[in-house]
């Protein structure tokens, strides 16, 4: 990939040095990072806690209290997603047309009182409806952090900065695991299932939390009352030359559209749907899975936490490697082949303890992948409407695999699930295929404008305009 090229030739930068004391950069993204990161970190482990804690609840009554078949069961895990890939697209729209600091506590409030609320269904319809609006509730959550984190970091700390925030549905988790042992033991308090309490007690720790997110959530950089003024003025030099988070950019329909006629859209779309089906499966099967290996309830949820661990240490490593060597593509198809082996582990074993390490390395593969394919779009797209339609839509696309991935783990099928497992390693050599396609696409689009091929789109645009991620000076990051 040819060396990235400034957008804007500016001395800004150096000017705002010059005036007082030199401002030191990686002191002053070390405070980006302990301002945004550890609160909308802390709310994502929250969002997948309280969306896969389902897999918990399962083996802890949950089927058995509501007179749930266990298609039934399944039909569930399906409608979740059903809201979640209906509202993506227009609830990021709302995060552009309101702001961050009032849209992504709200939606953290909803989920959490829809999470305890499923701690008071009865039966399979009650069930149903609940998990449908706890898809819509978190739907709008991530594809709107992965826009907002674009608009505070320059494109090549953007990955490691969505690893981060990627890695705590990891510590996620392995946290649910632990966390759901604990409150199971609540079995018969207030006449109340071991389950109920799962739901229950997760759900008003989001709520809290939610609450508090209205005073730590941040709207843009320039007017983030954590920085000094001279801090402001340098974050947003610094990104002037990097990207079109500085610009003064007002939602418009254009960019809308502009995202729905840009192919590569729909495959990083593809890279996150072949991606989601395997991740989403063994997030939300994983108890289940371990349970049906011939361990206990109680040892499955405890052993469904070094899964997640490993997951976590490999995710950030990658990240670290990722961000040194500004590559993209080698390391998704990289991470998916881990994943593949997993899965070999997991279809051919016939030993418990080999199908367990099984899931320990499937898990080490796929979520790194997912971290990068997440970042991919918010690394390489212009502007900003644009962007966060682009952001959502591929979330949407992606979690149409999440959708067939939640009808793959049938009672009947345990313990080899050869069709899960099979379906979910399928997936991962699709993604090695659709990544190489988008790889091969940007790095000849990159070529030619190193060659000049595209500057005539400079011809009739008025002098000083940028044109996006069209424009012949900005080059796509692979």
């Amino acid at each position: 990939m040819p060396e990235e090229k400034e957008l804007v030739k500016s001395e800004e930068t150096t000017a705002i040095e010059e005036d007082g004391d030199p401002i030191d950069e990686k002191k002053l993204l070390r405070k980006l990072d302990w301002h945004l990161l550890p609160g909308l970190t802390f709310l994502f482990l929250l969002s997948f806690l309280d969306r896969s804690n389902v897999g918990n609840a399962r083996i802890e009554g949950l089927a058995a209290d509501t007179h749930m078949t266990g298609n039934q069961y399944l039909t569930t895990l399906t409608i979740y997603f059903a809201g979640y890939v209906l509202f993506e697209v227009p609830f990021n729209i709302l995060l552009k047309l309101t702001s961050p600091r009032f849209w992504l506590p709200t939606l953290t409030l909803a989920w959490g009182i829809v999470c305890t609320l499923m701690g008071f269904t009865q039966n399979f319809s009650g069930f149903l409806v609940v998990r449908f609006f706890l898809g819509v509730a978190e739907s709008g959550f991530f594809p709107g952090v992965v826009f907002y984190l674009s608009m505070w970091y320059k494109r090549n700390e953007q990955h490691y900065r969505i690893a981060m925030f990627v890695s705590s549905a990891t510590l996620a988790g392995a946290f649910g695991g632990f966390l759901a042992f604990a409150l199971a033991k609540m079995k018969g308090l207030g006449g109340l299932g071991g389950w109920r309490w799962i739901f229950i007690i997760e759900g008003l720790m989001t709520v809290v939390m939610s609450i508090a997110a209205y005073f730590f959530v941040y709207n843009y950089p320039t007017t983030a009352k954590f920085l000094t003024p001279r801090e402001r003025e340098y974050v947003i030099a610094r990104l002037k030359g990097d990207s079109d988070a500085t610009r003064n950019e007002k939602f418009t329909w254009a960019g809308v559209r502009h995202a729905l006629a840009d192919p590569k859209i729909y495959l990083y779309g593809l890279c996150y749907h072949t991606l989601s089906l395997p991740g989403y499966t063994l997030s939300l099967f994983l108890p289940s899975i371990i349970n049906g290996l011939g361990y206990s309830a109680t040892q499955a949820q405890l052993l469904s936490i070094p899964p997640y661990v490993a997951a976590f240490i490999t995710t950030m490593s990658v990240a670290v490697i990722v961000e040194k060597t500004k590559r993209r593509a080698p390391f998704i198809i990289g991470s998916s082949t881990v994943g593949i082996i997993g899965y070999i582990v997991l279809i051919t074993s016939r030993w418990p303890g080999v199908s367990y390490a099984g899931t320990i390395i499937t898990a080490a593969g796929i979520f790194p992948a997912g971290a990068i394919v997440l970042s991919w779009p918010a690394n390489n797209v212009s502007g900003q409407t644009k962007r966060a339609t682009a952001n959502a839509m591929q979330i949407s696309i992606g979690n149409l695999g999440a959708v067939l991935g939640t009808q793959l783990y049938r009672p009947k099928w345990s313990p080899r699930h050869f069709v899960g497992h099979g379906t979910a390693m399928g997936y991962l050599v699709g993604n090695i295929i659709v990544v190489s396609i988008l790889w091969y696409i940007m790095h000849s689009e990159n070529k030619r404008r190193d060659r000049g091929e595209r500057d005539d789109r400079l011809k009739d645009a008025d002098e000083g305009v940028f044109l996006g991620d069209d424009d012949p000076r900005w080059r796509f990051q692979t």
